[in-house]
This record gives C-alpha cells, structure tokens and sequence, in this order.
C-alpha cells in the first residue's frame, strides 16, 4: 500500500495544504437530505467532495441513553499456534531498532498452551488480519495485550514488545467488553460504552482529534454522542457504531473506506500525494444501492447491528440483516462483481432476499465472509493472489453440513469454529497458524479439521496477521485432560 504522507494539522481535522494550487473539489454529506444522487449518477471518476469544519459529535446528558454492555458470556484457557516473532511478522527482516530481538519468537506448528495463562480465564480474544499484537479480555472485565509495541498500541505506556499478555494498568478501574486491533493501533470498548484508543495516529486512527507519531497509553476519543457499542479496526482506520445503530468512522480515508464518499486524496507541492484524514469520529451518513447501468439509489432505514474491517475495506449488517461494503475493491472483496472501489456503503445484493438475509459477517486482509440466516457460509474476495479472484459471495462448500459458529481470517489463513471442531485452510507461505502441527509449515487449499485439537471444544477463534489464537473450554474434568496434553508455551525475554 502507499505510503501515506502528512504535514501541518489544521484545527478542524485537514491537513493544511502547502499550495493554494492544491485546493479540492469537496462537499460534506452530513445527512440524507443533502445527498445529490443525480449527481452522484454523473460523477466522473475522481471527483471529490468537500469536508466543513468538523466538531466532536456531542449529544446533550438528559437525552443520552443509559446502557450497560455485557461482555462474552465465554470462559475459558488460551491456546495459540502460528508466527510469535512479533517484530518480524509481515516483513523480511526484523528493524535495526529490534535487532536485539531478531531471534526471539518461534514459530509454533501445533496447539500451545500458554504457560503463564494456565491460571486465567478468558472469555474474548482480540487481533486483526493486520494485526502482530494481540488482546484478550479476562471473565472480570480486565484487558491484557502482548505482542508488537513499536508505537504502543499495548496501551502500557511504552513501546517495549511483551512476549506473553500483561494487564494495561490504565484501564484497570474500567470493565472492557470488547475490543479490535488495527496494524498499529487499538480501540477499547468499556460496558458503559466509551471507546478508548491507543498506540500509532498519524493518519487519525485513534480519532483523538489530532495526529501524532504515538500514544503510548489509552484515552478516550474525541466523541460525547450516545453510548458505543461496537468497535473496529482496518489497517490505519477506525468504525464505532452506537447504541441508535449509527456508525462513525475515522482515520485514512484512501479507498474511500471511511464511506465519505471521497478518498481523501489530492496533490499537494511537488506532485506529492497527500490524504485528508479524518481526526475525530464522523457519522457515515449514506447507503446506497447501484443498478447493473450503474445509477444509484439510496437505501433507507439503515440501523447498523454489527461492523468488520479488513484492511482497507469494511463491511456492515443492519437490522434488516443486510450487508453493505465499501473501500478498496480490489480482488472482488467488496462483492459487487467488479473491482471497483466504493467511496459510501453499497447493498451487497446477494443478502437482500427474504429468507437470505446475513447473521454474521467476517473479513480478512482482502476478503469477507458471511454466515447467512439459514447457516451457510459465504466467501468473495482472495486468500491467494495469484489465483482467481471471488468476484462476489458463494457458498464455501467444504462447510456445507457444518454448523459455523465462529470465523477469523488472518493474512490469507482462514480459522473456523463449527459444531465441536476447528477447522482451517490457507495458501502457503504458512507459519503454523493452520495448527496442523509436525514442525513444518503446511498448506491446505481445503477445510480440513486441526487434529491436533481434536477433542478441545473451542469457544471462539481468532487470527492475527500470521498467528492464531482460540479460547478452549475449561469446563469439564475431559477439557482439562484433554487440554493437559497439548504443549505448553514458555516464551523467553531478553
């Protein structure tokens, strides 16, 4: 991806342009009313639109809902397997500055126990396809994080990678019901819904109202609207959706992934592309519907339930149990059967039926999934680049039979809880995420059940860039005989 490049923040969340020969064509659509889809029709390729000054979404105290988030019901022990060099995961060397850790972190081949984790119960695990740090939440509330820190998205005031979790002390006094990883930044959720951010904001992503190198420990975002309840995290942006089901995004607008209907991008001195990132929470206010001659017609109604990111693209499922997505279109992720970015949420059709309405959505780096009503698992998009891309959602028919209760998609790997088992797949390169075990990498182009945990119910799944993670059950005597017998992972410090 392009390297993103920054220069004076101005007070309204744009980036001050160096050339008065930079300015862009720009307009806001703060509500339905305001959106022109004659316009939109016609517009030519590249065209922008222009943002106001922008202000904290603030609702008034006597008319903001009183809510109180329950986190996972879930308990349970920590297993993980794949990629633990965390300064080298995603890159081909480790950087000068974690030289000391070139050779710390292995590869796990098969299931792990984490020997320091024996004693704890967890009821969430949190990364991202982009992800090389983790989080997990314990049964009190508590969220510990480990992994990569370079700009301190572990939330524990430093930049010093952790090998094993360790509780962010800062948010101690807080009960976090859920959370999500972006490449180098984290939100928090808290259970009376206050979104807490925490490590890289160049391009905004923390949505903390300005742009810095890192935060090093959690703060609250710019935003006093009604209670959030769901968080989530693309490579270098964010979405935060609240209790009337509005959602909110902010960060890196490239790809028009923030759903602005503008990517952000324009020329500044020296033919320097530069983005106008969008520093603090602003509602995604537009969805619409595109005919096959391309004419676009809004979607009314639209109260979001549950939101995913990929890398640079997100999906959405409202209350109507539709699927809208946007961003980059590249490799057919978005569905629309063409691969054409999307600058404002788009129906995905193919759920817009009586009967065939979505229940649960997933994405990867550049892929999605969703889990229709009727139980079936649905794939567009690409794990392998250099195989035909999925153009638009077809049933995985290596599930059929299988009732998917969980999914998580890491760079390319793909990690699935269905009936009693774990199921994975993915292209080589592998480093063990698969959890096929030997002590050598593996690939598999099929669902195959991970044998290695054959027995171990899992509770939930979840991928980072190159390693996974689930929650075993814990509950019975046969659980924690069954879990005994996996090896225990005791990672070394410098």
């Amino acid at each position: 991806m392009p390297r993103k490049k920054t220069t004076d923040v101005s007070g309204n969340g744009a980036i001050k342009k160096k050339r008065a020969g930079a300015k862009r064509k720009e307009r806001d659509f703060s509500s339905d009313d305001e959106f022109d889809y004659e316009q939109e029709n016609n517009k030519k390729p590249g065209r922008q639109t222009t943002k106001s000054g922008l202000q904290p979404v603030t609702v008034a105290d006597d008319v903001k809902e009183k809510i109180k988030l329950e986190y996972p019901k879930v308990k349970g022990q920590l297993v993980i397997f794949g990629a633990t060099n965390w300064d080298l995961i995603g890159r081909k060397e480790v950087p000068k500055q974690s030289a000391a850790f070139r050779n710390l972190g292995q590869n796990l081949w098969g299931p792990h126990r984490y020997g320091c984790m024996n004693d704890v119960q967890v009821s969430s695990v949190i990364s991202g396809p982009c992800a090389a740090h983790s989080l997990i939440i314990t049964t009190e509330g508590k969220l510990w994080s480990w992994g990569r820190n370079e700009k301190g998205q572990l939330g524990h005031g430093d930049n010093k990678r952790l090998e094993a979790p360790k509780l962010i002390e800062t948010l101690a006094d807080k009960i976090i019901v859920s959370a999500a990883c972006g490449r180098n930044h984290t939100l928090a959720l808290t259970e009376e819904g206050t979104a807490y951010s925490f490590g890289e904001n160049k391009l905004g992503q923390l949505g903390q109202g300005n742009q810095t190198d890192a935060v090093l420990s959690p703060a609250a975002i710019s935003y006093n609207g009604q209670p959030l309840v769901k968080v989530a995290c693309g490579a270098e942006f964010s979405m935060v959706v609240d209790c009337k089901g509005n959602l909110y995004s902010f960060g890196c607008p490239e790809y028009g992934q923030l759903g602005h209907n503008s990517d952000g991008k324009f020329i500044a001195r020296a033919q320097r592309i530069e983005f106008d990132c969008e520093l603090i929470a602003r509602r995604v206010a537009i969805f619409i519907e595109k005919s096959k001659d391309g004419q676009v017609v809004p979607v009314p109604n639209v109260v979001v339930r549950d939101v995913a990111c990929g890398g640079n693209h997100t999906l959405i499922l409202d209350s109507q149990k539709r699927v809208f997505s946007w961003g980059w279109g590249g490799y057919g992720r978005l569905g629309h059967t063409e691969q054409k970015d999307e600058m404002v949420p788009r129906l995905v059709k193919l759920f817009d039926f009586p009967g065939r309405g979505a229940a649960q959505i997933f994405t990867g780096y550049q892929c999605s999934f969703a889990l229709s009503e009727m139980g079936g698992l649905f794939f567009w998009g690409v794990t392998n680049t250099s195989r035909e891309s999925t153009m638009y959602p077809k049933s995985v028919q290596d599930l059929c039979g299988w009732k998917v209760r969980g999914l998580a998609c890491g760079k390319s790997s793909i990690l699935v809880a269905a009936d009693e088992s774990t199921i994975s797949w993915g292209p080589s390169p592998t480093f063990g995420e698969l959890g096929y075990g030997d002590n050598k990498p593996k690939s598999s182009t099929t669902a195959q059940e991970v044998k290695t945990l054959d027995g171990i119910y899992p509770e939930q799944v979840m991928m980072g860039y190159a390693h996974s993670m689930i929650i075993a059950r814990a509950e019975s005597t046969q659980d924690k005989e069954k879990l005994a017998k996996l090896p225990e992972y005791n990672p070394r410090t410098l």
